[in-house]
Order: structure tokens, then sequence, then C-alpha cells
């Protein structure tokens, strides 16, 4: 089920927040950016960088939220280098989107950054 219009009211002005907050300086955005989405039941955190050796941009996940209802919990995940995502091990779940961005800003064991 997707998020409601008041809730995702809400996500977008976290993730605005966070996203203003950690973006690089404006003379870089063109080689290097951060942004996020939401997909579904999850909210995804990527960086955006100029292609190597190629015309573009790529998109390179950072971390990830996925929203479980009936548990009423945020689980994190980050992408390990087999590009799948992994429950990440310091604090698996929060309780809210801030609650996540806390923890992907801490980042205790250097997983996201």
């Amino acid at each position: 089920m997707a998020f409601t219009a008041n809730e995702l009211d809400k996500i977008n002005y976290e993730m605005n927040t966070f996203i203003l907050k950690r973006r690089p300086p404006e003379n870089v955005r063109n080689q290097v950016d951060l942004s996020y989405k939401v997909e579904k039941q999850s909210i995804v955190i990527f960086e955006i960088r100029k292609m190597f050796q190629q015309e573009g941009m790529v998109d390179i996940p950072i971390a990830k939220a996925t929203f479980i209802m009936k548990e009423n919990k945020w689980k994190i995940y980050w992408q390990r280098a087999d590009l799948k995502w992994h429950l990440y091990e310091p604090k698996k779940e929060v309780k809210t989107v801030k609650a996540f961005l806390k923890v992907v800003d801490e980042d205790e064991y250097c997983c996201f950054w």
C-alpha cells in the first residue's frame, strides 16, 4: 500500500531538510549531487554522479528505509559490494523518518558515506 498524501508530505519535508543539509556546494553539483526517491513503502537516498568516460549521470544508492506497516517501524538498509540491500547492523529499525535520517547522518559503521 502506498503512502497517503499527508504521509508523503511529512516524508518529503523531512527528506528535503536532510538533503539540503548534506548536498555538496552548488559549483560541484553538475559532477556530484544528492537526492532521494520514494518507491512504494521505501525511501532511497542516492548520490548522483557524472559517469566515468561516458556522457550522462548515474544514481548510486546510499541508504534505504522500508516502512513495515504492521510493525509501524522503518527498517534500515545499506547496499554492500554485492549490490544487495542488507540490514544496517548498528540500528536495524526505527520509528520515524527523522530517526532514520539521524542514523544515516551519524553512520556509526561508515556504511553510507
